[in-house]
């Protein structure tokens, strides 16, 4: 082993080596366990979106004062969609859809010709009291989901896919 001059700089050969070593188990470590928690995040956020999906059919559903559906309005399987503004129904309802509350307590309806049809999750069309403009309510906060989905009558959501195939 050779001794160093006065003013020579840099390191040996055994200290990059270690060095090298150190690195390559570190990477031998990590590397794997990255993709373990990757793959776990897609499936919790999969969850995460069906949990929204069905709270936000409840919500719209206690909104417009509906134990179920009504008929032929919801979506099937076949029918599944990722698009929150024509979801859980885009069928003409039968029925008239509630305005909001009035001032005494008591909800208003109003006719079918001053709404949209159906009813949906994104720009759900609720009228205020004495409003002649719709109030467009978001229970979800964007249009599309990575999954798709589909509803039956009582309001029970089913995914038909997850999005993260």
């Amino acid at each position: 082993m050779r001794i160093r001059k006065r003013g020579e700089k840099g390191f040996t050969l055994i200290e990059l080596l270690i060095v090298v070593a150190i690195l390559g188990v570190l990477a031998a470590v990590v590397i794997p366990n990255v993709g373990r928690f990757i793959g776990r995040g897609e499936t919790e956020a999969s969850a995460t979106e069906f949990t929204n999906i069905q709270a936000a059919v409840v919500a719209m559903m206690v909104d417009n004062v509906l134990s179920e559906l009504p008929a032929a309005t919801f979506i099937l399987e076949g029918a599944a969609t990722a698009n929150m503004s024509t979801f859980p129904s885009n069928a003409v309802c039968a029925t008239g859809k509630i305005r909001g509350p009035k001032q005494d307590g008591t909800t208003d309806l109003y006719g079918l010709g001053t709404d949209k049809n159906g009813y949906y999750l994104y720009q759900h069309d609720i009228y205020a009291d004495g409003s002649a403009i719709a109030d467009l309510v978001n229970y979800v906060a964007t249009e599309m989901t990575k999954g798709t989905y589909y509803v039956d009558k009582s309001g029970t959501v089913y995914r038909k896919t997850t999005g993260y195939e």
